[in-house]
């Protein structure tokens, strides 16, 4: 399991926030990019796409191509950003007890792809800014007046308006897409009660009690509505699904991948034993046993999961990561080839067995296997890092430059990205396609140091 950084827009909540600080400030503020943190592991995102393959297609998306993939935060929370990716925060994951529950959240968030939401969001929040920023005119105009108390309170109450209207746009696709998540679960052969019960789990996480909140400045309905209408939902078409093993399997595995590697050791161990599959339970026990460095217990449990499941990539993968990260490079090399020859053409294994090949000295072989992984998915910032190294043992330097360059962009640091975008179209030839790529991040660097200085 691997920790990534990438710059992403800030999120729709964020960006009402910083319009209403860019007012406040006599618009001298502007929504800022942010980034997040991935947890990006083979074997969890093999779980997450076996998991929302069915919800993807009945919602009548592409499943090979809308990706899920976990964000490192603890909170309970998951989003989109863009058509083709779905974020869920691992402690979401961790908090729901089974898949159902895990479907209806990717059954929500893929229904704000379908129905529009991130295209209209968009165009609100630009309304949203500029009625604040009319009512900080109207303010600047009657302090000039004379009128300081006067012009507060005209600033206030704009901001105020835009981000209630803006709002009330979300609500109102936040509801529609429970209704849609509601409709893609049955059409699935899900439970609909799944998003009853996530409904009940979010309403436990707001802080004040509802006849406290303000259901006017929320980005989503209350709790108590939502409950409401899934329940009614679940009331007039019955629910006649059955528990699917596959997505039972698989979100096991997920879950206790990732609370292997996010809990203590401790915790783990305390609990494998509940664990139902006893693959699952052995990976739990490996994770656990490689956290606490005991490397002999860590390749006894996971060699016992590749007894269970011998042709499993992703146990191959793990051991890999487990003899690499005790220097084992020889033993780790072969591990992870073996998990690349099973699983086909994955990107993130191939990743890994780039790494490995760069550790044991095969520079040109860890090449060959990070531009495959990168041909598959660039946002991977372990994995351009490690082409950069391999790039400059061979000596091509211009290259070496260019991956750096795209991986500091990746993660938002336009700044130092365009240092190396620019050493690299110096040393590439003029013209070629990693020349242009150079180019791509030189531009994006230049133009944002133009919106800083303006």
């Amino acid at each position: 399991m691997t920790f990534d950084r990438f710059s992403r827009l800030a999120s729709i909540p964020a960006l009402a926030l910083a319009a209403l600080c860019f007012v406040a400030t006599t618009l001298a503020t502007t929504a800022q990019a942010a980034s997040i943190s991935l947890l990006r592991d083979p074997d969890i995102e093999r779980g997450l796409n076996e998991v929302a393959a069915p919800v993807l297609r009945a919602a009548g998306l592409n499943a090979k191509r809308v990706r899920v993939l976990v964000v490192n935060d603890s909170s309970f929370n998951a989003f989109v950003i863009d058509s083709q990716t779905i974020f869920i925060h691992y402690g979401l994951i961790l908090k729901v007890d089974r898949p159902e529950m895990l479907q209806a959240v990717i059954a929500h968030e893929a229904a704000h792809i379908t129905n529009g939401h991130i295209a209209r969001r968009t165009q609100n929040l630009r309304s949203a800014q500029s009625a604040a920023g009319f009512g900080a005119a109207l303010a600047v105009l009657a302090a000039a007046a004379g009128a300081g108390e006067a012009a507060a309170g005209i600033a206030l109450g704009t901001q105020a308006s835009a981000v209630r209207g803006f709002l009330a746009h979300t609500r109102a696709e936040e509801a529609s897409a429970d209704r849609s998540a509601a409709g893609t679960l049955r059409r699935a052969g899900i439970s609909p009660k799944g998003l009853v019960d996530l409904h009940r789990i979010f309403a436990g996480q707001e802080v004040l009690s509802a006849a406290n909140q303000d259901p006017y400045m929320r980005s989503h309905p209350l709790s108590r509505d939502r409950i409401r209408a899934a329940e009614a939902y679940l009331t007039s078409h019955g629910d006649t699904s059955k528990a699917d093993p596959n997505a039972q399997y698989w979100f096991a595995r997920l879950r206790g991948k990732l609370s292997a590697f996010t809990r203590s050791p401790k915790w783990t161990l305390r609990r494998v034993g509940e664990e139902r599959y006893k693959d699952v339970r052995l990976m739990r026990e490996a994770v656990a046993h490689h956290r606490r460095n005991n490397l002999n217990k860590a390749l006894g449990a996971i060699d016992g999961a590749l007894a269970v499941r011998p042709n499993d990539p992703y146990y191959n993968e793990l051991k890999g990561q487990i003899l690499m990260e005790n220097r084992r490079w020889e033993a780790a090399l072969g591990a992870y080839r073996r998990a690349a020859s099973q699983a086909g053409r994955d990107p993130l294994i191939l990743a890994s067995l780039g790494r490995a090949q760069l550790a044991a000295g095969q520079p040109k072989s860890a090449l060959k296997s990070l531009e495959a992984s990168r041909s598959l998915d660039f946002r991977n910032a372990g994995m351009l890092r490690d082409m950069a190294q391999a790039y400059a043992k061979i000596g091509q330097t211009g290259m070496a430059a260019l991956a750096t360059a795209e991986r500091y962009a990746l993660q938002g640091r336009l700044k130092d990205a365009g240092v190396h975008a620019k050493r690299a179209t110096g040393l590439l030839p003029t013209g070629s396609p990693a020349w242009r790529r150079a180019q791509d991040v030189l531009i994006a660097a230049e133009q944002d140091q133009k919106r800083k200085r303006k």
